[in-house]
């Protein structure tokens, strides 16, 4: 058979695929599979309003969205500042706590001072019954204590009359150490206003611990209520500073009722004139009207009651003493040395920064370096007038009580120079509590000899009681003291005073044989001249009516003495 006649395809046409050359079957071999990979759909968190997606990639609006995963714990924000400058009602009650603190130290130093009734104390407790009397039962007021009284007869002595009544003595005092507590906690008020409540706390714990603060605390005499109504004007001038003008008058009562209770305090009255200027900042105009204002208010309101006239023939018109100037302003010194020149040294730094800066992200203008100066030399030039006046008068009798009302003036800038030791963010504390310690020890030593100035009056007492009655006329020179202690016994009339009768009239009638008995005092304590003692003394032996019947010794702080007691033959 021929192969290319049998062939069903032609030979010149190529072979199918499945045929090789040779015209048979090419072996079938399958391909090897091949994979591949396909992505899944992207589905895009946020679909554009124009953009197709498959039914299957649509959202199901009724499929609620999956609550969002908390972490188990968030770092918070960290603030630039580990705290605030801002007021809040934290560092208010802390503020108030430290301030019953420090209220609570003075109580104790105050109470824990104790003696008989100085004279002055008992002047003033003897006037006070007969003012209360007067008041209500209409008695007319016989002793001549009313005469050299520092203040109005009419105010203070009626509250301490009123409180001795009904507590003794000692009821007396307390009122006094209220009062004083009263004015230590509107240093921290005004001073809090003034500056912050650091400030105010270490000004306020400095003003309490002052020899002055701590006796007139615990001591009867019109000083504590005149201070209290002094700080309580300085609180009006400086609160009303944001106020309309006319707000400052509410001042102008308080101010003059402190210069009728105590003619002292008048000293002050240019200083609160001059804050309500200098707390107006930044409007001077404001300022000047408030200052303006003020002065006029105050001055009118003592013309019209009367008190001027009795300022200036009271406190401003007493004769000259013996003290040398030197000297009293030494004592001063020594009482009020280390407070000032603490309360110099913040009005200094006060003057260089107004701030310390603590707070860096706060948004502070500070005053302009005019003002502070001008606040800083007012505050601090107002702590020496008191002394500056008792050197002139050359006598230091009431400087201890007196100097008191200067020295609230420098409580302010006393806490700027404490904190300023102490630094920002209670950098060097040791500095603040060494100086504060300082003036704690100062004070108590000061006080304690203050009330040991004077003697202890029981053992005169209890001679004078032996001979005395309701009937006779007695000289002394220990003024008050016989009038208060023997007040059972004698009549306030019966007791005569040297200053009274003049020495030359009182040296009459000793050689007269006037008085039944007198008391004679030649220590340091004497309110009479020891020229006056001594003319005394040569009228009783020339007269030969008297004879000595008691020599009583006492020994003080300042020195010693002797009471002698003579009665008539």
């Amino acid at each position: 058979m021929n192969r290319e006649a049998d062939s069903w395809f032609s030979p010149t046409s190529p072979p199918p695929a499945w045929v090789d050359e040779h015209g048979g079957p090419v072996p079938y071999y399958p391909p090897a599979p091949v994979h591949v990979q396909v992505a899944p759909p992207v589905v895009p968190d946020r679909y554009e309003p124009d953009q197709y997606l498959p039914d299957q990639y649509l959202p199901d609006p009724y499929e609620a969205e999956p609550a969002e995963e908390k972490a188990a714990y968030e770092i918070p924000e960290t603030p630039e500042t580990g705290w605030s400058g801002a007021p809040s009602r934290r560092r208010r009650w802390i503020g108030r706590i430290v301030l019953a603190g420090v209220l609570l130290i003075q109580a104790a130093l105050s109470l824990s001072l104790g003696n008989t009734a100085d004279f002055a104390e008992a002047a003033s407790l003897v006037l006070g019954r007969q003012e209360l009397d007067h008041l209500l039962n209409g008695l007319a007021v016989t002793t001549d204590l009313v005469h050299g009284y520092p203040g109005s007869p009419s105010l203070y002595p009626v509250l301490a009359g009123a409180a001795e009544k009904v507590y003794g003595l000692t009821g007396a005092r307390l009122l006094s150490l209220l009062f004083a507590l009263a004015a230590t906690a509107l240093v921290y008020s005004l001073t809090r206003r003034l500056f912050n409540e650091r400030v105010a706390i270490c000004g306020a714990g400095a003003y309490a611990v002052l020899q002055s603060t701590v006796v007139v605390g615990y001591y009867v005499s019109p000083d504590a209520l005149a201070i209290l109504l002094v700080a309580f004007a300085v609180w009006i001038v400086v609160y009303t500073n944001r106020a309309p003008v006319a707000a400052v008058l509410a001042a102008a009562p308080v101010a003059a009722l402190a210069a009728a209770v105590e003619h002292a305090a008048v000293l002050v009255l240019p200083t609160l004139l001059l804050l309500a200027v200098l707390t107006s900042w930044p409007l001077p105009t404001k300022g000047l009207l408030r200052g303006l204002l003020l002065g006029a208010g105050t001055l009118g309101l003592l013309t019209v009651t009367g008190a001027l006239s009795s300022i200036r023939n009271g406190t401003f018109a007493r004769g000259q003493g013996t003290e040398s100037a030197l000297a009293i302003l030494t004592t001063s010194a020594q009482w009020s040395g280390l407070f000032l020149l603490v309360a110099c040294g913040g009005a200094v730094a006060y003057l260089r920064r107004a701030r310390m800066y603590e707070v860096v992200d706060a948004k502070i203008v500070d005053s302009a370096p005019l003002r502070r100066a001008a606040l800083g030399l007012t505050l601090c030039a107002t702590a020496v007038l008191v002394p500056l006046l008792q050197a002139q008068l050359h006598t230091s009798a009431a400087m201890f009580r007196h100097i008191g009302l200067g020295l609230l003036f420098a409580a302010p800038l006393a806490g700027v120079g404490i904190t300023r030791m102490v630094g920002a963010h209670f950098r060097q504390p040791q500095l603040g509590i060494l100086v504060w310690v300082l003036m704690l020890a100062l004070g108590i030593s000061q006080s304690t000899l203050r009330f040991e100035s004077w003697p202890d009056s029981t053992p005169l007492v209890g001679v004078l009681r032996a001979h005395v009655s309701a009937k006779g006329h007695y000289l002394s020179e220990v003024e008050g003291v016989p009038q208060y202690y023997l007040r059972d016994v004698t009549a306030p009339t019966q007791w005569t005073s040297v200053r009274a009768l003049g020495a030359a009239g009182t040296a009459a009638a000793v050689k007269k044989g006037y008085f039944g008995l007198i008391v004679l005092d030649s220590g340091p304590t004497a309110t009479e001249d020891k020229a006056v003692t001594t003319a005394l003394t040569t009228a009783i032996r020339s007269s030969a009516r008297y004879r000595l019947i008691a020599q009583l010794p006492y020994h003080v702080s300042g020195g010693s003495g002797t009471y002698r007691v003579y009665v008539k033959q």
